[in-house]
């Protein structure tokens, strides 16, 4: 039976106040990350409290203000998703911000909860984030790279977005991080981590797909059509591929947390379909590539 209709949330069906989108741990059924999208007209404000979690303010389009008791951050934002990476702010737990934007805007409110606060209220640069190009041939995208281990300090949350060229396939060979585990040598192989994808698609009938699967023990079955607005939850299970239509850009934001204490991402791939990677060393990667005012 298809889960589908339980961890496909279509664009709106999850909006809640002040937010397009708002997730939380309590309202996915896990216990750390969360995603909240904000749209503010011109001129207008948010006031935010980031009490149990640490948060980052992304911006989708357009640019704002970020007024913590840590300083006051001027994100100067994109255009568009597809446009270029962004700057962004980052607020740690038990924090009061307010956002604001005298132009208006869409803004990206990824987040975890943690029991820790040692990292302040900062300003990520544009400049700084690790832009890479993933993948070959029909596998090939470019994924921005805002707050992994190695390329932002924060307690446990981790956040990219992956851009997909019409008609080619991310998110893949299908890859999990659903539990903690270590080789025979003690090393660690795969941290538990929960992820929220939030899908924006070009065009305005563009739309792509998303599959989650599981295993015997632990049995998952998603085949989701996705648009602009959408968000598909993975709490567990094999996910891939993530598919955008011919003639349709794919845009979406990971949004990862998990309860353990060395913030890693370690992913483990499908078995049946890793053999892939191996093949990208003999294509080139796709010329559409990377995205960006001009593209």
């Amino acid at each position: 039976m298809s889960d589908s209709g339980k961890y496909h949330l279509p664009a709106g069906t999850a909006a809640d106040g002040p937010y397009d989108l708002l997730v939380t741990p309590e309202s996915a059924g896990w216990g750390y990350s969360g995603l909240r999208i904000l749209t503010l007209g011109p001129g207008q404000s948010h006031a935010l409290s980031t009490r149990d979690s640490e948060f980052l303010v992304l911006p989708l389009a357009g640019s704002c203000t970020v007024t913590t008791d840590g300083g006051t951050f001027e994100l100067a934002g994109r255009t568009g998703v597809f446009d270029s990476a962004t700057d962004f702010a980052y607020l740690p737990r038990q924090a009061a911000a307010v956002i604001s934007s005298a132009s208006g805007g869409r803004f990206a409110l990824p987040s975890a909860r943690t029991e820790r606060g040692g990292h302040p209220a900062r300003h990520g640069r544009k400049e700084d984030v690790p832009v890479e190009l993933r993948g070959a041939g029909a596998c090939s995208r470019q994924v921005n790279n805002y707050c992994l281990p190695g390329t932002f300090d924060a307690e446990q949350l981790l956040v990219c977005e992956v851009l997909t060229p019409g008609g080619n396939w991310s998110s893949y060979p299908p890859h999990k991080h659903d539990e903690s585990r270590t080789d025979a040598d003690g090393t660690p192989v795969e941290s538990q981590l929960e992820e929220i994808y939030y899908f924006e698609v070009s065009g305005q009938s563009g739309f792509g797909y998303q599959r989650v699967y599981g295993t015997p023990d632990r049995p998952i079955d998603v085949l989701a059509e996705v648009c602009s607005g959408d968000t598909v939850l993975i709490p567990h299970g094999w996910h891939g591929p993530s598919v955008a239509a011919p003639g349709y850009d794919l845009y979406y934001l990971n949004v990862m947390a998990g309860p353990g204490q060395d913030r890693a991402w370690l992913i483990c791939d499908d078995p049946a379909h890793g053999w892939v990677r191996g093949t990208w060393d003999a294509q080139d990667v796709d010329d559409r590539l990377p995205f960006g005012e001009d593209r």
